[in-house]
């Protein structure tokens, strides 16, 4: 009897089993669902918590990066896109279009107007700015990205090319072009300007100079240096001597210093083949001042000696500072300001740092030699 009764109850369970059986597959999907999210919740810690998060939110260092939409500013009149140079321009062109993305080659229509170019084409989707130049075609371009997310990338195409020099690309724009996909964007800041007793107010990449060079800058023939490239401002500068040079006041942390000279710099490279200032960089957020004194401009003889021979700190009546934020005046109103290579205006002036200002595109040798 105790045996039926086992029996019995065991094929009771059974046919509960069996007669609840949608009820047990629901269980069991449920189980197996529950097992899924478990294991999703797990690979997702992995991800979100291990390397993997770099490969969903951005691209792996060693794969390039496409832009899709890329804008070629370049000045047709300029010295090497002049005659003949719309070939160098093609060639580039098809350059950048082999690495996958549509590219748009943008002239600029006269003095100025690259910066609105690259501001307009920003604005209707350019994912790449890449300008074709010297340092003042670049220095417009920028005026016309400061502050905006899109990148800008150069192709040497100028007299000094200091700020492709300054990242060891080069001077070949052919051989810079095919090296773009490798470029690294860096967010930088800029210096910015405001001279000519506040009417002018302008952002640049690389130095502002006051004096003696901006003097330079401002006595260079633009035809001499069409045709004859940096020895226009060697010839500029030769006409100073035996000149005597205004007194520039420096004002640096409430502190007044005379000068003949002020280089205000983001950048070791001076003028394409010297150094001054030797311990700045394009990721640094202050400027390196390098002060030279002296009332008559044969004392810049011994400077120009120094500078070729990277003697220049530590020599008698060069003073180097670091700061953000500068102001310089004189009694002189001819006391000029060059900004990357081109003449911005006069005395007085304010300069300061303007930080996380642009996106520029690096080479990593530059940061790894720093």
């Amino acid at each position: 009897m105790l045996r039926l009764q086992i029996l019995q109850s065991t094929h009771q369970r059974v046919i509960l089993g069996v007669g609840n059986r949608r009820l047990v597959e629901n269980i069991v999907q449920m189980l197996v669902v529950a097992q899924i999210v478990a294991q999703f919740v797990d690979f997702g810690r992995g991800i979100f918590h291990g390397p993997l998060i770099y490969n969903l939110t951005r691209k792996p260092e060693n794969l390039p990066i496409i832009y899709q939409n890329i804008v070629l500013i370049y000045n047709p009149k300029a010295g090497r896109f002049g005659r003949g140079g719309g070939l160098l321009v093609e060639r580039a062109v098809k350059i950048l279009a082999k690495q996958g993305g549509n590219v748009k080659v943008a002239p600029t229509t006269g003095p100025g107007t690259a910066g609105a170019l690259a501001r307009a084409h920003i604005e209707t989707g350019a994912d790449l700015i890449v300008v074709a130049g010297g340092d003042g075609t670049i220095n417009e371009v920028v005026e016309g990205m400061v502050h905006s997310a899109v990148p800008l990338a150069i192709l040497p195409g100028g007299t000094a090319n200091v700020l492709a020099m300054e990242m060891g690309l080069g001077k070949n724009l052919e051989r810079v072009a095919g090296r773009l996909p490798e470029l690294k964007p860096h967010r930088i800041s800029l210096g910015h300007v405001t001279c000519d007793g506040g009417k002018i107010a302008r952002h640049f990449v690389l130095m502002a100079g006051i004096g003696v060079d901006a003097h330079i800058v401002y006595n260079v023939d633009a035809a001499v240096k069409a045709r004859t490239g940096k020895l226009a401002y060697w010839l500029a500068g030769f006409s100073l001597l035996g000149r005597k040079l205004a007194p520039v006041t420096v004002v640096i942390d409430g502190q007044a210093r005379v000068c003949s000279f002020a280089l205000l710099s983001r950048v070791r490279n001076y003028g394409g083949d010297f150094e001054i200032a030797r311990s700045v960089s394009l990721f640094d957020h202050d400027f390196e001042v390098v002060l030279f004194e002296g009332e008559s401009s044969i004392w810049y003889m011994k400077y120009l000696v120094g500078m070729a021979l990277n003697r220049l700190t530590g020599m008698k009546g060069v003073n180097v500072l670091r700061t953000d934020r500068v102001a310089l005046g004189t009694a002189d109103m001819r006391v000029y300001v060059q900004i990357d290579g081109e003449l911005a205006g006069h005395l007085p002036a304010e300069i300061r740092i303007v930080p996380d200002a642009l996106t520029l595109l690096i080479p990593e040798e530059y940061e790894r030699r720093l």
